[in-house]
């Protein structure tokens, strides 16, 4: 049986973006992938190791774990992710994606650039717990801001990509999502070489540098996002009278609630493997893998340069193959390829540990290479800003931003070093499991989305999942 939507009542309707201008889609999908960019820069800064150590040191009273003390700062930003959601997503329903999106990008640069000049809790200049509660409100803006950022950038990408190479413009958010990754720990890599990660002048300013270099990448941001215009989808729909005469957050609830458990669904294996793969790893191989900080970052860096060189191919694929059978090899190799790609990563062999690497790198890039042209993609546009950051902020920050603490913290109580490969296992199951009740949308306008649980039965409407 099918499980694709169904275009609208008017199958003839026009696709708003089958005449767009595609220098005009080149900009839009820079201006989006900039933004997200801006996200992972500070995840890429935040959880790189020397990083990691001076943010749960000079933010935090002495003892205890350092390491610890930073991943619960990082999750807090994810306590208030949902709420950005609920609170941003709708209004891009209600206003259009364009002018939250310049929003976020400024909230974003500013919550990750504003660490590198407040006082710490000791020391010169030293503000005790209030230098703990500065870091913590900086934490929340940041999280608050990326919640209405990411359902915003990929809405904003799918409604602006013509129909049939959706996959394909999609794949460069998450092009977008890595190069922020590793400008971020290059950033902080070239620092630490240049200063040493244990001298007096980085811990004493040189940390800062890394947060301050976010103000002129977001005012980058902004400027592009200013520069265009709302999606030929809105801008359609809301010359025919359908969009939300009033933020629509019931309606996403009462109405689209089943789309919205699957998206959760699909979003924890996601963003399990996404914050475990780019930012747990970093720790895991300096402290449980007792390798290097140079070493560690250079292992990461290559990795995730393949996987962003592999991100648009990948993308273009699934405009010709659907993108479920891209998201069912992520789900189905999670489950069977964590254990023996983590046991190879524990071999005390270079080469070994960088394809075990590789293997998860690239299970991910599946998913990551899809996820743009897939999500909006489940609700109509009246709701589709609001639906995607709701669902994929609770998910993630329930799961998504507790990984590395969850994970850190297990391998420390328990000292067994696969933690992250059983975590993985049951994402992949749920993740698979999620699959199951969506449709696939490849080819299919997205003004046409309508409704989930129509049959779709115009032959080559859309790839077959």
């Amino acid at each position: 049986m099918s499980s694709q939507y169904s275009p609208d009542t008017d199958s003839t309707a026009e696709d708003p973006t089958a005449n767009v201008d595609i220098s005009a889609v080149r900009r839009a999908v820079a201006g989006a992938a900039l933004g997200n960019a801006m996200e992972w820069y500070d995840y890429g800064v935040f959880s790189a190791g020397a990083i990691t150590a001076t943010i749960g040191t000079e933010f935090f009273p002495g003892g205890g774990n350092a390491a610890i003390k930073s991943f619960v700062l990082l999750a807090m930003s994810f306590i208030v992710r949902p709420i950005g959601g609920a609170i941003l997503g709708p209004i891009g329903d209600k206003i259009g994606r364009q002018k939250i999106l310049a929003l976020t990008v400024i909230m974003m640069s500013l919550g990750t650039a504003l660490v590198g000049v407040i006082p710490t809790f000791s020391g010169p200049y030293s503000f005790g717990y209030g230098a703990m509660a500065l870091v913590i409100l900086l934490r929340l803006v940041q999280g608050f801001s990326t919640g209405g950022e990411y359902g915003g950038a990929a809405t904003f990408m799918a409604e602006y990509a013509p129909t049939k190479r959706r996959g394909f413009f999609g794949s460069f958010l998450e092009v977008g999502t890595l190069t922020g990754y590793i400008v971020g720990a290059l950033v902080v890599l070239a620092i630490t070489l240049g200063m040493g990660s244990t001298s007096s002048a980085f811990n004493t300013w040189g940390w800062r540098i890394p947060f301050l270099l976010a103000l002129p990448l977001g005012a980058i941001g902004l400027y592009l996002r200013l520069k265009l215009e709302d999606t030929p989808t809105f801008k359609s729909a809301a010359k025919t009278g359908d969009t939300a005469e009033k933020a629509p957050l019931g309606e996403v609830f009462t109405q689209h609630w089943r789309a919205l458990l699957s998206l959760i669904g699909i979003v924890l294996l996601l963003n399990i493997a996404d914050y475990m793969l780019l930012t747990d790893m970093p720790t895991y191989f300096t402290t449980t893998l007792h390798l290097g900080d140079t070493a560690s970052t250079l292992v990461l860096v290559l990795v995730e340069a393949i996987m962003l060189v592999s991100l648009p191919f990948l993308g273009g694929l699934s405009d010709k193959v659907g993108r479920k059978p891209l998201m069912y090899t992520a789900a189905i190799g999670f489950i069977v390829l964590s254990y023996p790609a983590f046991w190879m990563m524990q071999q005390k062999n270079t080469a070994l540990l960088i394809v075990g690497f590789l293997i998860m790198g690239l299970l991910l890039a599946c998913m990551l290479a899809t996820i743009a042209s897939t999500y909006p993609a489940m609700f109509p546009t009246r709701v589709r800003y609001g639906a995607v950051a709701i669902g994929y902020n609770l998910s993630t920050s329930v799961f998504g931003g507790t990984t590395s603490l969850v994970v850190t913290t297990l391998i420390s109580a328990t000292g067994i070093a696969y933690i992250p490969a059983y975590y993985l296992i049951l994402a992949g199951i749920i993740g698979a499991v999620s699959l199951i009740f969506i449709p696939e949308t490849a080819g299919i306008p997205m003004s046409h989305i309508r409704e989930r649980g129509k049959i779709l039965e115009t032959a080559g409407a859309g790839a077959s999942s």
